[in-house]
């Protein structure tokens, strides 16, 4: 797969780390120990600041000189727009407002550390993309999801971004990771969002230190999810039933729902087709789906849409992979629509997949 991990020539290393396990790139440095997040900054390459700095262009006319009036060039103030430099190599991230707040890659740490002072937080990945106008920190939270017996474990982590290009806001997202297949049961109750979003402008450091939010947030997800994915653990489903849910999960468009429930599946794209057939597969024959809390079983079927995506799919590079799965892309929004398919199933059974 392609890859769009920061290479910095001055340390001649990839700006990422990963604690244990290379990811799923192979790039950058694999430690043995959690680290601290001074160590952690270090290990990713994310130990660079950021500056902004005035914006010229040039511009072209007369100038009077000694000799008389000449045509040439001469150097324009842009005004209300700024240039963003890393100051270990001069490289422009970007340009952006004269209201643009910078967010250093040590001040997204301390959203982690301000967390009743960094306690359990266990710092599992961290890296640049790009030139390094992204940056991106993966946080494991102390105790599990436990779902039947105990075996099927899912990790709690905090997913935060934040990019020095102006192209998006602050991110910071639960995102529980099923430990056996590295699913990323991303799931917005319809009470609660899973994201809290800090923009760029003054006040952004405070905001990012104090997102407290996120905490309570994860605690009372993570509680309420336990509850849910244990329900759906009890819950029976035929092969018929998952591959029903894997289509209405996966439909792309109206004109596709609509073939569906004509019945005239042959109808609809060949692309579609692959990808429902591609799901089934996972949910089918994937050791994880071999479980006694994913056999024949609703949570089966939820994890046959978020294990396609996270383990089957294939994608353009690690950043496509990223967007789609964490910071709200087609993956996330396809699995947020297989939890409401099978939070539906839950309650009035069949009558959900009964398109006609």
């Amino acid at each position: 797969m392609a890859h769009n991990i920061n290479f910095n020539e001055k340390t001649g290393n990839y700006s990422f780390f990963s604690v244990n396990q290379k990811a799923w790139h192979g790039l950058g440095q694999i430690v043995e120990q959690y680290p601290t997040s001074e160590e952690a900054i270090k290990h990713a390459g994310l130990d660079y600041e950021v500056i902004k700095t005035p914006l010229y262009t040039k511009g072209s006319g007369i100038i009077e000189t000694a000799n008389g009036i000449e045509i040439g060039s001469n150097e324009l103030h842009v005004p209300n727009y700024f240039a963003n430099i890393r100051t270990d190599n001069n490289v422009v991230l970007g340009v952006v407002g004269k209201d643009y707040h910078i967010v250093q890659n040590c001040e997204a740490f301390n959203f982690f550390d301000a967390i009743e002072g960094g306690e359990g937080i266990l710092y599992e990945t961290a890296g640049a993309l790009g030139q390094g106008e992204r940056i991106f920190i993966t946080a494991k939270l102390p105790d599990y999801i436990r779902v039947g017996n105990g075996d099927d474990v899912t990790e709690k982590y905090i997913f935060l971004t934040t990019s020095h290009d102006g192209s998006g806001s602050i991110t910071a997202a639960f995102t529980p990771v099923r430990i056996v297949c590295q699913n990323t049961l991303n799931a917005s109750l319809r009470s609660m969002t899973n994201v809290v979003r800090i923009k760029h402008t003054s006040g952004a450091k405070q905001r990012v230190e104090n997102a407290h939010k996120i905490m309570g947030l994860a605690n009372t997800l993570s509680t309420q999810l336990e509850g849910i994915f244990n329900e759906w653990t009890k819950v029976k489903v035929t092969d018929r039933d998952v591959r029903k849910l894997i289509q209405l999960a996966l439909c792309p468009n109206k004109e596709t729902l609509n073939l569906l429930k004509k019945g005239a599946e042959d109808e609809v794209s060949t692309v579609f087709k692959n990808i429902v057939q591609d799901a089934f597969a996972y949910a089918m024959t994937s050791d994880t789906q071999q479980m006694d809390t994913t056999k024949g079983t609703l949570f089966g079927a939820y994890n046959a849409v978020t294990g396609y995506y996270q383990n089957v799919r294939n994608y353009k590079d690690d950043e496509a992979k990223l967007q789609s799965i964490v910071l709200g892309g087609t993956a996330q929004l396809k699995s947020q629509k297989a939890f409401e398919l099978c939070t539906a199933f839950a309650t009035d059974g069949t009558e959900i997949l009964n398109l006609n």
